[in-house]
């Protein structure tokens, strides 16, 4: 029966045109022959067999079978077991496709976003002056940075925050910058720097640093141009006619400056009083010239060029000032005009925040994002712009949901508690996640240069709860260094200078028990070393064990952080929660 139906599907093929393949023959030179049977159904010739051998037979050359002619396709094509199966396949897929493509949209839309390199670490602020001393002149230095990478890495930590290093006089601790292009010789050399960015880079590490664009020293050599009225530079600053009579100045108005009395300054050279929101040796430049800034973009530039992973912006509520110059108005209504000249009695309306400062963030933003093209070298941009009194004008540094401003505003307010509680920190933290926009990120400080330190404002038995506090809120933490090991404030005395009342928290950092507490090898360290250095430094930290580690080392793991090396299996056996 088979060879039969067999059969009748050859002369079905032979009378459509159609010839049988019987099988897949490499050589070209396919021949078949007809055998002269009754049936006449073609058969295929031995290949390579002389032609003389095969004289008697009728061959013909087979052409590679092409597949079924169209007629017989169509023949069962055309068939109800196919077609049904045809139409409903046609149908699923034309059902499954808006569904598999809402779903494709919903995954994505649901799907948490990776984390940026300034998200997934906590951030280790540095003031470098008191970080290491390498050349044994009692100052830290850029070296000294680089020759203890490791110990931050050992904290898992993977941003380092770098304070001003700008060449200065001083002043103002380095806030009052002589030149935004160079390196204070205090601290090293530009070459020092690059092999500093290098160093960090190579471990792994980001780095950003401070800008300080509000003002700059009276020693920059805009001001030095701008006094004698120099070209384009006579309009660098803010310069205003004031009475100057007997060495008494009648300033424009009643502003203040944040470190008290006027904020105007008579200026011998020029013979106007110029505008200064911090010491009268850093006077404020114009924003409202367009050539200002722009030389602050070609600063921006300049660093990351040199390799800066992004930046802290300082003082950026100050960049405008009311071109009206009206008095402030009082906090104490009632208090004598005259007699004002502390920061915090006048409502500063018309010196902070003023329209038009909020576009000038932005513009460093954009600059930023010029540089951050490049795969992994996301460019951060983060504001000290506090306002704790308003925490709406603090949450604007954000930005809009269209257009990206800063990163985050560096959160201050557990610095600014008052009073420490279960309950105050309760009500601080949900003040800042209740009002921050939606889809932005949080971040917390709790020590930065001019704030006492934890140990000093709240106890040693209470360090490692804010520290494991801090580092396990949802968001990016800052810890300012020494705080890990729990370093306090240094004693202050009568006799002492009054830069070292101002700088108790800025005391060099204890790295073990010898001399200067290893800070440096030279005869005297710039400020004081802490009396209890000796008990308290990070080689003996290191030493107490694991429990004392958990603040630091936990957090990282529950970012999802590669675990370090003192979480291996059985670190922690033996650490109570009270220990930790």
């Amino acid at each position: 029966m088979a060879e039969q139906e067999s059969k009748s599907f050859s002369v079905e093929l032979s009378e459509k045109g159609g010839i049988e393949n019987k099988g897949f023959v490499q050589n070209e030179a396919l021949n078949e022959c007809n055998a002269n049977s009754q049936e006449e159904i073609p058969e295929t010739c031995a290949v390579g067999i002389n032609s003389a051998a095969v004289q008697n037979q009728d061959c013909e050359v087979l052409k590679p079978f092409a597949g079924m002619p169209k007629e017989v396709l169509l023949k069962f094509s055309s068939q109800a077991r196919y077609k049904v199966t045809r139409e409903i396949l046609f149908w699923l897929i034309i059902a499954s496709t808006p569904v598999l493509v809402g779903a494709t949209i919903a995954i994505v839309a649901v799907s948490p976003k990776c984390l940026g390199w300034w998200q997934a670490s906590p951030i280790y602020q540095i003031y470098p002056r008191s970080f290491k001393d390498t050349n044994k002149d009692g100052n830290g230095d850029l070296k000294g940075i680089q020759e203890k990478l490791d110990h931050i890495m050992y904290l898992n930590i993977k941003t380092i925050w770098i304070t001003s290093v700008y060449k200065s006089p001083l002043k103002d601790f380095g806030y009052g910058v002589e030149d935004f292009r160079d390196v204070d010789p205090m601290f090293g050399t530009m070459r020092d720097f690059e092999n500093l960015i290098a160093a960090i880079h190579d471990k792994g590490l980001k780095v950003i640093m401070d800008l300080i664009p509000n003002h700059t020293s009276d020693k920059h050599s805009w001001f030095q141009l701008s006094r004698n009225r120099t070209g384009k530079y006579a309009d660098y600053y803010i310069w205003h006619d004031c009475a100057h009579t007997d060495g008494t100045i009648t300033p424009p108005n009643n502003w203040v400056s944040v470190y008290g009395n006027s904020s105007w300054q008579y200026d011998e050279v020029r013979k106007q009083c110029y505008f200064h929101q911090f010491g009268k040796e850093q006077p404020d430049l114009n924003f409202r010239n367009s050539a200002v800034l722009e030389e602050i973009h070609d600063i921006i530039k300049f660093w990351l060029g040199k390799g800066i992973d992004g930046f802290s912006i300082n003082t950026v509520k100050f960049l405008l000032e009311a071109t009206h110059l009206r008095n402030e108005p009082q906090v104490n209504k009632s208090q004598n005009p005259e007699s004002i000249s502390a920061y915090s009695e006048l409502y500063h309306d018309y010196t902070t925040t003023q329209v038009g400062m909020h576009d000038i963030v932005r513009s460093f933003r954009r600059t930023l994002d010029k540089f951050s093209n490049e795969p992994g070298r996301y460019r951060f941009m983060g504001t000290e712009a506090n306002n704790q009194e308003n925490i709406e004008a603090t949450m604007m540094y954000y930005g809009t949901s269209f257009i990206q401003e800063s990163d985050f505003p560096f959160n201050f307010y557990l610095i600014n508690m008052e009073n420490l509680s279960g309950n105050s920190i309760f009500e601080t933290v949900s003040l800042w996640m209740k009002n921050m926009p939606k889809g932005k990120w949080p971040n917390w400080a709790v020590g930065d240069p001019s704030t006492a330190r934890i140990t000093s404002r709240i106890g040693k038995e209470y360090t490692n709860v804010i520290n494991m506090l801090l580092l396990t809120l949802p968001g990016t933490p800052t810890t300012y260094y020494g705080e890990e090991i729990g370093m306090e404030n240094i004693a202050t005395e009568k006799n002492l200078r009054l830069s070292w009342e101002l700088n108790t928290e800025k005391s060099p950092m204890q790295w073990n028990g010898n001399l200067h507490a290893g800070f440096s090898e030279g005869n005297l360290s710039w400020l004081p070393v802490n009396l209890d250095y000796q008990n308290v430094n990070v080689e003996a930290w290191q030493g107490l064990g694991p429990c004392t580690l958990a603040p630091w080392l936990l957090p990282g793991v529950h970012l999802g952080l590669h675990p370090p090396p003192q979480l291996l299996p059985g670190f922690w056996q033996g650490c109570s929660w009270g220990q930790l």
